[in-house]
């Protein structure tokens, strides 16, 4: 593990990044909410079939 080249690579990284804009954060917020209600409602409906079928 090369400790300086690690550093440097993050110190990059961290000077690419910036903060998103009020748009563009809310458009990831309500994808990644969607994504959380289909996999929500995916395991309501799996756990409500598996309620009526015998084992």
């Amino acid at each position: 593990m090369d400790v300086p080249k690690d550093l440097s690579s993050y110190v990059r990284v961290l000077k690419m990044a910036s903060t998103p804009s009020w748009q563009e954060f809310s458009q990831i917020a309500k994808i990644a909410g969607a994504g959380v209600l289909f996999v929500g409602t995916m395991g309501f409906l799996i756990a409500f079939v598996m309620q009526f079928v015998p084992a």
